[in-house]
């Protein structure tokens, strides 16, 4: 009945035409299959009492779907289908299982502002990091923007051996020890080793430059301020000179430039 009140409301008389529908406020504790509406994309189902998302699962061109304050516990095998979204709201719920949670959105390529706090699943402590990582499109989570030193920190705490690469590259060498201290979880506890620079040590000051002991440290200190260096080759042999350019009385051809960036 609320969706057939939405539908006089809206004056639509087909429903290839319904790309809207708002069901929010209305004390629903189910709704039918909204199958028959495939073109919908924008959805409020927001503020009522729903606790099985069932009826979106043919729904792939949604773009927009509001689920926040209802009583949902679980969206297992409800949204992976739904691969167009770019703004989902899940807060205020009973969603109790992260990992589970976060598997459903993964397909969600497009999805860029997510909300689930105020579910039992937001006090894990390493709950925002493990969002940003396995989610890596979202741009705004929980009313908050995700920064690039998040990025950074997620990166490390969930996928520690790439982060040291990208990390300890310097002098075309690679350190084996992580850089920075380490963020505390409860699914990754490795101890980091944190180098401390010495002063006078310190790049980008006009101070001097007192070579390190250890050529451990000064890899590691290289690659915690590493810059870009670029380096060109150019096949001179393959370079008419000046006589041959004047005898031939040929245009100039330019050579061939090899350029290598190393950061």
């Amino acid at each position: 009945q609320a969706v057939e009140n939405q539908l006089k409301i809206c004056g639509f008389r087909r429903n290839v035409d319904v790309l809207v529908l708002y069901l929010a406020g209305q004390g629903l504790r189910s709704i039918p299959s909204l199958s028959q509406f495939h073109r919908l994309r924008y959805l409020w189902i927001n503020n009522n009492k729903i606790q099985d998302l069932t009826f979106l699962i043919k729904n792939y061109c949604l773009t927009e779907l509001y689920l926040n304050n209802n009583e949902l516990t679980d969206i297992s095998g409800a949204l992976k289908n739904l691969r167009a979204l770019r703004i989902l709201l899940l807060h205020n719920n009973q969603l109790k299982k992260l990992g589970k949670t976060v598997k459903e959105l993964k397909g969600m390529i497009s999805l860029q502002t997510l909300s689930l706090f105020h579910n039992p699943l937001a006090q894990d402590p390493d709950y925002r990091l493990y969002v940003i990582y396995f989610l890596p499109s979202v741009q705004l989570l929980d009313r908050k923007s995700v920064t690039q030193k998040e990025r950074e920190s997620a990166l490390h705490l969930y996928n520690r051996e790439r982060s040291c690469v990208l990390q300890s590259i310097a002098f075309g060498k690679r350190v084996n020890t992580p850089l920075g201290t380490t963020v505390g979880s409860s699914r990754c506890t490795q101890p980091a080793k944190r180098l401390m620079i010495p002063s006078g040590r310190e790049f980008g000051n006009h101070t001097n430059k007192v070579p390190l002991e250890n050529p451990e440290d000064a890899v590691l200190l290289r690659a915690m301020t590493r810059s870009l260096m670029e380096f060109s080759f150019v096949d001179w042999n393959k370079a008419a000179t000046c006589q041959e350019k004047r005898l031939e009385n040929k245009a100039e051809e330019r050579c061939e430039k090899l350029t290598v960036q190393f950061r």
